[in-house]
């Protein structure tokens, strides 16, 4: 039994020692991308790819994540006080359902794809926008993209979002930080074009 124990603590070290921690200046764009060189590289694919802005994609993670890979929406009480099942299935970087992560590696072949890995998850959120963009949706619209992100686009064409206060409130944060991401990018965008990143972060 001791042994069990033992064994149990080691590999709850080492998962534990494999989760990437968050950005240290989670406020700064230009920080992060220093700080986590492949997620500057990530964010570059998947602004290629699907046409999705740094800023945009950055503005998403931190509000749905706080750029944490092992976020997980918080069980609920039963009783007031026992743990019980978790709100929905959302997980990752990302917080994409089961059902719509399972869309995205059909519709793309990413079949490896991982939602605790940030340049899948910054692939998934280029791909939700990227149906967006289809729509009509504008490609510095993060509020609205943020409120079909969270309804589904069916849900936003119904405005099933216009009984959500609370909702309208963080899309509105996400447009603010999306902002001042923007701007912060501006200003560092040549210089990190410029560096060449060999040591994976």
């Amino acid at each position: 039994m001791k042994k069990v124990l033992i064994n149990s603590f080691i590999v709850s070290i080492f998962l534990s020692s494999c989760v990437t921690k968050p950005p240290e200046s989670p406020d700064n764009i230009c920080h992060i991308f220093e700080e986590k060189r492949n997620w500057y590289r990530s964010a570059i694919k998947a602004e290629d790819k699907w046409n999705l802005p740094p800023h945009v994609l950055m503005s998403f993670v931190y509000q749905e994540s706080s750029f944490r890979s092992n976020a997980k929406p918080e069980r609920q009480k039963l009783l007031g006080f026992i743990p019980w099942s978790r709100s929905s299935s959302a997980l990752g970087y990302s917080q994409a359902l089961d059902s719509t992560w399972d869309d995205y590696k059909d519709e793309t072949g990413n079949f490896l794809a991982n939602r605790r890995e940030f340049r899948d998850s910054a692939d998934f959120i280029g791909w939700y926008a990227d149906r967006g963009y289809k729509r009509g949706f504008k490609k510095k619209d993060a509020k609205s993209l943020y409120l079909a992100y969270h309804e589904g686009y069916s849900g936003y064409d119904k405005k099933t979002y216009s009984e959500k206060k609370w909702l309208i409130e963080v899309a509105n944060k996400v447009q603010q930080r999306s902002s001042k991401y923007q701007t912060q990018y501006s200003k560092c965008e040549k210089n990190l074009k410029r560096k060449k990143f060999f040591i994976f972060n």
